[in-house]
């Protein structure tokens, strides 16, 4: 009994337990928005494209923000103190909707909110991983996943529920999100503690960015083939809303999909920590390997299978476990390869290539499933799903520099 007391003591401390309740209230605030966007713009009578917009514009500036974040926050003694305020101005970004009279309002709070998850996000990673030891790196990363994902079930439910108590005031709405937000930052500041490190030398941006490992690199490699066919699980929705309107009629085709989909954010956070706990039981890119073949399976019985509930119910399970297990390795992975003083330069760099893939995945498997229907989008996506996958597999983390 006492020693799986320590086992669990040795990963599960205040700063892990801080940054795991961070994670769910930021997500919980910017998830009741997100919720409520669609519909608050078409109070303003804009169109769908302006959505579009939002959400491509603030992606892009948060991708890029976390390069330059880890970059340069690696070259501070302390860290602590830049990733309360990303949380603060994530937080005050989102509240600012309240404010909004026309859609470039909420385009400028959504980029300001965007741009505090892009400064906070390799921070938030490199002082998690500082906080444990190397054989914990999987169940802390799982954890914190974990708890992210659990604030995204909440945050629209509460967004379900809150819309019709307040009669669809949606000033008062997005302004109750900052109560959430306020309270992550709060955790933030006052549980996390920061392991005392030696700032890393100055030096040029490419300087830094060739310092990194060749294992690394490869990585980074196989997680970009992936990212390019990796496309938004949001259009999971749409697909299962279409395969089942001839069975289940347009609304209840609507109503099943928003029911996956909560299944699919159920088996992700389910699975982020049970990713974790095998990820130190078990070579980390062997696990990786199965996370992005779980993605190919998943557009191989989009493929193949006849629409039901139950193929459907399948797809979403797997999408909800393969994005589970491959956030939660890509980060404890990238962790395991690279030095601890250059982990905010490693995940801010690994977070940017997401972020490019993430973007150009979801347009071209959007323009290839409108133009040639989706055996050719999924089918896209399945090859390059495999592709990254193989590149993962034959890496060598043994062989990473112990400098």
């Amino acid at each position: 009994m006492s020693s799986n007391i320590n086992r669990k003591a040795k990963w599960l401390n205040r700063t892990v337990l801080g940054i795991g309740l961070a994670s769910l209230f930021s997500d919980m605030s910017h998830e009741v928005a997100t919720a409520l966007l669609p519909a608050f713009l078409a109070t303003m009578g804009v169109a769908a494209a302006w959505l579009g917009v939002i959400e491509g514009v603030s992606d892009g500036l948060s991708s890029f923000t976390k390069m330059g974040s880890g970059y340069y926050t690696d070259k501070l003694q302390r860290r602590k103190p830049i990733l309360v305020i990303g949380y603060l101005v994530t937080a005050l970004g989102t509240a600012s909707f309240a404010l909004a009279t026309q859609a470039w309002h909420i385009l400028i709070g959504r980029s300001l909110a965007w741009f505090g998850r892009g400064v906070r996000s390799p921070v938030k990673k490199a002082i998690l991983a500082a906080s444990v030891t190397k054989e914990t790196y999987g169940r802390a990363f799982g954890f914190e996943r974990m708890m992210d994902t659990l604030g995204a079930i909440v945050g629209p439910i509460s967004a379900f529920i809150l819309i019709g108590a307040l009669d669809h005031n949606y000033s008062i709405l997005f302004a109750l999100t900052l109560i959430p937000g306020l309270i992550a930052a709060g955790f933030i500041a006052f549980s996390v503690k920061e392991k005392e490190r030696l700032p890393v030398k100055s030096m040029r941006f490419w300087e830094r960015l060739k310092l990194l490992p060749t294992e690394f690199r490869k990585m980074l490699f196989g997680v970009g083939l992936f990212g390019l066919g990796a496309f938004a699980h949001s259009m999971l929705i749409l697909l299962a809303a279409q395969k089942l309107t001839p069975s289940l009629g347009v609304t209840g085709a609507a109503s099943a999909a928003v029911g996956l989909y909560i299944l699919h954010n159920v088996c992700y956070a389910g699975f982020a920590f049970i990713g974790g706990e095998l990820a130190d039981r078990m070579p980390k890119n062997l696990l990786l390997t199965v996370g992005y073949l779980m993605a190919a399976a998943m557009c191989v019985c989009i493929i193949v299978l006849p629409p039901s509930i139950a193929t459907m119910a399948l797809v979403f399970v797997l999408g909800g476990t393969n994005v589970a297990i491959e956030e939660t390795l890509e980060d404890s992975l990238s962790a395991e390869l690279v030095s601890e003083e250059n982990h905010g330069m490693a995940f801010g760099t690994l977070a940017t290539v997401n972020g490019v893939g993430d973007f150009a995945s979801s347009i071209v498997v959007g323009a290839l499933w409108s133009a040639f229907g989706t055996a050719w989008a999924f089918g896209y996506s399945a090859v390059l799903s495999v592709a990254g996958a193989m590149v993962i597999l034959f890496l060598r983390p043994q062989r990473v520099a112990k400098d």
